[in-house]
């Protein structure tokens, strides 16, 4: 058992992070928070138009700010941003508070989930395909050195998901309750 006081969802977009995590997050009585959605409660703006805004610089300030702010907490389940694990500091904290378990996903798969998603500022692009493949090549990596735990969500649906990973979750996770 690999005890933590928070469970961590990492992967790119598409993989599943919100739709398996909020189902994980219910089996295991944990609180589901959406890192993206906190930022976007913090700052009242879109992440869309953060970007517009104070441009992807920008918008990495605020994702590092508030998921240390979230990570300092316990018994949650956190949902990051896929480019989350491109600041050190973010991967180092993620391993320190919590057990990660990176969502595994296809450029193929990403492309027939996300179909024509218009809210993720970086593939408004007509060439999404090498988008998400160039990301891949970049973020591969990081997700592999943060994770705890590594589910390959390539042709699961969100609870045939959700019941792997639970199960997975079952013997290798526990948990931990801190003093506030």
């Amino acid at each position: 058992m690999n005890p933590a006081p928070n469970l961590i969802l990492v992967g790119p977009t598409g993989a599943g992070k919100t739709s398996i995590g909020k189902r994980v997050a219910e089996r295991f009585g944990l609180v589901f928070v959406d890192a993206d959605q906190a930022i976007v409660d913090r700052t009242g703006a879109s992440i869309a138009s953060l970007f517009e805004h104070v441009g992807e610089a920008g918008f990495r300030e605020r994702e590092k700010a508030t998921l240390h702010e979230l990570l300092a907490g316990h018994g949650q389940l956190i949902s990051t941003g896929g480019g989350a694990v491109l600041d050190a500091d973010n991967r180092i904290q993620m391993k320190q508070r919590g057990y990660v378990v990176y969502l595994q996903v296809s450029v193929d798969a990403q492309l027939k989930r996300l179909g024509r998603c218009t809210n993720r500022p970086l593939l408004q692009r007509p060439d999404r395909e090498q988008v998400l493949h160039d990301m891949a090549v970049t973020r591969e990596p990081l997700y592999r050195d943060v994770a705890d735990l590594t589910l390959d969500t390539d042709g699961l649906t969100p609870p045939e998901a959700t019941a792997r990973l639970t199960q997975l979750l079952a013997h290798r996770w526990q948990p931990i309750e801190e003093n506030a």
